[in-house]
């Protein structure tokens, strides 16, 4: 299979790294190749620049006409999802593309009080991110139903991993332990999003393979309160936690102070029944563990 991912994020980068052998090429955009290389393990994947406001590349289209999958892993904007807007007439007409991924959020479902939500639920969000995302999955969802393309819709909670997590933020002193009575999220470890694109990608690539729209929450099993989190990894760090702040005194910014007015609890039953997902990390505990003994939060090597 031939996959060209648009946005190489966090995500894509870890899916790359862990599953990309299983491909015979893998090509991929970037805003900023810094934030691509950075310090990390450099990709084995060819590599375009793709601002999202420039329309379609030459060189990016003629890689797309040898492409199998699609994976697309950039924000829309006001005018949409510039994948789409540049690209979109071009994938749907694609003989050869067999599959698209879509990288959303469970912010989509706005808040719902603390209850469980699945794929079914109402979409109530009123944070005008997640509404744009909903208008993306629309459109994306116009176009693989119309040229006859599979669509998986991830639906991602808050991401965590190597570089990204609270033993890092405690280390470098700016962990906050917000208090705020009923207030849960999911995660997910950013390893257990790219085994799900690989067994995605992995039936996309099956001959028997058939068109389809899937939406999936890639979320771990625990919605649990930010505080406990911050508590778990200065236990595992062996020092004292920051003291609990009020949500008002965070200083959270606009962004940040968004994600607090929402509250839900992620059910991800469908990710395991119908793609049998056994997730390596199903609570923050399980993933902070394996960071810790990777050597994250560590000023010096144990």
């Amino acid at each position: 299979m031939r996959l060209f991912i648009f946005g190489l994020g966090f995500s894509a980068r870890a899916f790359i790294r862990l599953h990309g052998s299983q491909f015979a090429a893998l090509a991929g955009t970037y805003r900023s190749k810094s934030g691509v290389v950075g310090s990390e393990q450099p990709l084995s994947i060819e590599m375009f620049s793709f601002t999202g406001t420039e329309m379609a590349d030459p060189a990016i289209s003629d890689w797309l006409a040898k492409a199998d999958g699609v994976l697309v892993s950039v924000p829309p904007g006001p005018e949409g999802c510039p994948a789409l807007r540049a690209f979109g007439p071009q994938i749907a007409a694609a003989r050869n593309i067999r599959w698209i991924g879509y990288l959303s959020t469970v912010g989509v479902y706005g808040d719902h009080g603390g209850a469980w939500v699945d794929e079914t639920s109402a979409l109530a969000t009123r944070n005008a991110r997640s509404l744009l995302r909903i208008e993306a999955e629309k459109s994306w969802t116009a176009l693989a139903t119309s040229a006859g393309h599979a669509l998986d819709i991830l639906r991602l909670p808050g991401i965590y991993g190597p570089g990204r997590n609270a033993l890092v933020d405690l280390a470098a002193g700016r962990a906050r332990r917000i208090a705020r009575q009923g207030q849960v999220f999911n995660r997910i470890h950013v390893d257990d999003i790219a085994a799900t694109l690989a067994a995605l990608t992995g039936r996309a690539a099956g001959k028997t393979a058939a068109p389809h729209v899937g939406i999936y929450n890639v979320s771990d099993d625990e919605p649990a309160p930010q505080a406990d989190v911050i508590t778990y990894a200065a236990g595992l760090l062996g020092i004292a936690p920051p003291p609990e702040t009020t949500l008002e005194e965070a200083g959270l910014s606009p962004m940040g102070l968004s994600f607090w007015t929402e509250n839900k609890r992620i059910a991800n039953t469908r990710l395991k029944t119908e793609l049998g997902i056994s997730l390596a990390y199903p609570d923050y505990r399980t993933g902070l563990d394996a960071l810790l003994a990777a050597g994250e939060g560590r000023t010096t090597p144990s």
